[in-house]
């Protein structure tokens, strides 16, 4: 009896090939999830819900903007870490990465540009308020000058 193979056509190879770009596909995505992973120690919340995790037992209210703008209106007991600063990196090395930090600026663009580089840094629990110290005072925050 004659054995037969059957014929290789191109819709089988790549049949074959299927599983093979599959796992390719999921190694890739597990590898790039576990890039971005930071990215997830950083939470953008509303000026209720910033207030709230600023309320918390060793929260740190972080305001971002340079001590001028500090100086002339701040949330009460917020510690000034300008991130337009050059040092702000070093700045960032003396807090505590696993702190809880509410950060805050004026509209929302610089503590943004500061959660990202602390996240980056492995801070593990940030909070950043979507929009900016105005938006903190109409929800309650006290505003205090030094």
């Amino acid at each position: 009896m004659l054995k037969t193979h059957p014929v290789q056509t191109s819709s089988n190879r790549r049949s074959s090939r299927l599983p093979l770009v599959a796992l390719v596909l999921a190694v890739v995505a597990l590898a790039l999830s576990a890039c971005g992973s930071s990215a997830s120690a950083v939470q953008t919340v509303d000026p209720a819900a910033f207030l709230t995790a600023a309320a918390r037992p060793g929260g740190t209210v972080t305001d971002v903007r340079p001590p001028a703008e500090y100086a002339a209106g701040h949330v009460d007991g917020a510690v000034n870490v300008d991130v337009e600063s050059p040092d702000f990196a070093e700045q960032l090395a003396t807090l505590d990465k696993a702190g809880t930090y509410a950060v805050y600026c004026h509209s929302g663009r610089r503590s943004a540009m500061a959660t990202d580089q602390m996240a980056q840094a492995g801070f593990t629990n940030v909070y950043n308020l979507s929009g900016g110290i105005g938006d903190l005072q109409a929800a309650g925050a006290q505003i205090v000058t030094s």
